[in-house]
C-alpha cells in the first residue's frame, strides 16, 4: 500500500493514525484486494475506486461497490472495504485500483473550514457526517478532479482540494450512509473483535455458518454471541449472514447478466435452495432476483 509516511501511519486493524505534518493525505492502492478489516480513524476518507468490486460496511450497514463509484466515509465510521472473494484467491489474478484522501476536518482545518466563504462545505460535512457516495451522474467530474488532485502538491494541492470539495457541495441526490449502531464507541479491543467476526462471516459466507461455529470463534455461547451481536449491529447473526449473501447475488447478478444464472448464484452465496432465496432477496430488497436484474439492465441501457 502506498500510504504517505508509511512506517508512521503502522496501519491497525482498528485505527489509522496519520502523519501529524500533513493535512490532506493522498493515497493510492493497486493491490490483489482491499485492507480486508474493519476499522476507523479520526479523518473523513473519501475514494473514488477505479478497480474493484465488493461489499463496504459502513458501521453496521452494507453496501456493494463496483468499479467507478466514489464514497466519502465520515470520521470515526468502522468500515471496510470488503473485496469479493475471487480476489482472495492465489496466485491473484485480479487486483484493485482506488484513490483515497484523507483530511480531518475538526483538526488544523478546522479553521480554514469555518470561514465564511467555505460555508457550503461545511454545511457538507454537517450534513453528511457519517458519509455518503456520489451518484452516477455526477461521477465523471468528480474523478476528473481527482485524478488532477494527485498531480498536484503544496498550494495547488489545496486549491484543488477545496475546489473538489465545494463542487461536490453543489450535487444533488448524494446519498447519505447510515450511523445507525453503536460500533463508532466501542473501544479498539472490541472493535477488533467485531472485525475478526465480520471477517470471518464475509469470508465464508458462501458455506454454511451455524450459531455454534461462529459463537465459537468469537469465544462465547451462543446466547451471549446473539444477545453480543444483536447489540453492536442491531440485527441478528442470520438477518446479517443473509445480507451479506444478497449483497453478494447482485453483484453476481451483474456480472452475469443473465436469468438463467439464478439458481447458480443462489448456490455460490450459501443458500441451500432457490425458493428460499427468492424469499430472502425479496423481503431485502422489494423484488426478486429477476426483477432486479431486469431493472438493472433497464437503467444501464437507458443511461
Amino acid at each position: 500500500m502506498n500510504f504517505i509516511n508509511l512506517t508512521i501511519m503502522n496501519v491497525l486493524q482498528f485505527t489509522i493514525p496519520v502523519p501529524a505534518n500533513k493535512n490532506i493525505i493522498l493515497k493510492e492502492e493497486n493491490e490483489p484486494f482491499f485492507y480486508p478489516h474493519l476499522h476507523r480513524h479520526t479523518e473523513m476518507q473519501l475514494t473514488w475506486i477505479e478497480k474493484g468490486e465488493g461489499t463496504l460496511v459502513v458501521n453496521n450497514q452494507m453496501y456493494p461497490f463496483s468499479s467507478g463509484d466514489i464514497f466519502c466515509i465520515g470520521a470515526n465510521q468502522p468500515h471496510v472495504f470488503k473485496s469479493s472473494p475471487d480476489y482472495f484467491v492465489e496466485p491473484f489474478k485480479k487486483h484493485i485500483k482506488a484513490l483515497t484522501i484523507f483530511f480531518n476536518p475538526s483538526g488544523d482545518l478546522k479553521n480554514l473550514f469555518g470561514l465564511t466563504e467555505l460555508a457550503l462545505i461545511q454545511t457538507l460535512f454537517s450534513k453528511y457526517s457519517t458519509g455518503f457516495c456520489v451518484p452516477e451522474s455526477a461521477k465523471k467530474e468528480v474523478v476528473s478532479r481527482f485524478k488532477l488532485l494527485f498531480k498536484s502538491e503544496g498550494t495547488l494541492l489545496l486549491i484543488g482540494f477545496i475546489e473538489l470539495l465545494n463542487h461536490i457541495a453543489q450535487i444533488r441526490n448524494l446519498k447519505l450512509l447510515s450511523g445507525n449502531g453503536d460500533l463508532g464507541l466501542v473501544s479498539e479491543h472490541e472493535g477488533m473483535k467485531i472485525s475478526q467476526i465480520y471477517h470471518y462471516i464475509m469470508t465464508n459466507y458462501n458455506k454454511e455458518i451455524t450459531l455454534e461455529e461462529i459463537s465459537k470463534k468469537a469465544n462465547m455461547t451462543p446466547p451471549a454471541f446473539c444477545r453480543y451481536f444483536k447489540k453492536r449491529t442491531l440485527r441478528t447473526f442470520i438477518s446479517f449472514l443473509n445480507e451479506v449473501r444478497v449483497n453478494e447475488a447482485c453483484q453476481q447478478l451483474i456480472r452475469a447478466g443473465s436469468e438463467s444464472s439464478i439458481s447458480r448464484i443462489a448456490y455460490n452465496c450459501g443458500f441451500n435452495n432457490v425458493t428460499h432465496f427468492n424469499r430472502v432477496f425479496r423481503a431485502m430488497l422489494g423484488k426478486s432476483p429477476s426483477e432486479y436484474l431486469n431493472d438493472y439492465l433497464s437503467a444501464t441501457y437507458i443511461h
